[in-house]
């Protein structure tokens, strides 16, 4: 059993643990306080890559699965409060989330297909049991930048100002 008690799972875990907290703070209008924790998360979120590539014995299999979940949690807390809040269109969160859903659908699909018999609940979960490596590609990786930008911009709208700005809805 590989140990999952590194310190870039616990960086992702902590994202996880400040998305809720975050969506608290961006439906309250405590902007300032959400850019903040939004700036943890990103920090977090290029540690923990970091530190799992170049480290001895902080990657792991487990990692390759929650450092993503991470992701698409915060990401759909985030476009979820914005919305709550006014500040993103209900179409352009529905396409951010749907496509979120579509892609983990799609990784429990490839998961459940290429897991070798028995097909059990129990090695279906396990992390150490490794059946298929996902690796985001260069489209996936703009997807995200641009995401994160726009997440980004329509957080620090209300703080500067710009909420009805014409740029930030063309970005939209």
């Amino acid at each position: 059993r590989e140990d999952i008690f590194t310190v870039p799972n616990l960086l992702s875990a902590s994202r996880i643990i400040a998305a809720p907290f975050l969506g608290y703070f961006i439906v309250s209008e405590h902007y300032l306080t959400s850019v903040l924790i939004f700036g943890f998360a990103g920090i977090t979120d290029m540690l923990d890559g970091y530190i799992a590539r170049n480290f001895k014995n902080q990657g792991s299999m487990f990692g390759t699965v929650l450092d993503p979940m991470a992701d698409k949690i915060l990401m759909s807390v985030l476009t979820i409060s914005l919305t709550v809040a006014g500040l993103l269109p209900v179409p352009l969160t529905a396409l951010i989330i749907s496509r979120d859903g579509l892609l983990i659908g799609a990784s429990f699909y490839f998961r459940f297909k290429s897991l070798p018999p028995p097909k059990t609940i129990s090695r279906y979960f396990d992390v150490n049991l490794a059946t298929v490596e996902l690796r985001p590609n260069f489209l996936g990786k703009a997807n995200t930048v641009l995401q994160l930008g726009l997440v980004g911009c329509t957080l620090l709208a209300p703080l500067l100002g710009f909420v009805d700005h014409p740029y930030l809805q063309g970005y939209w």
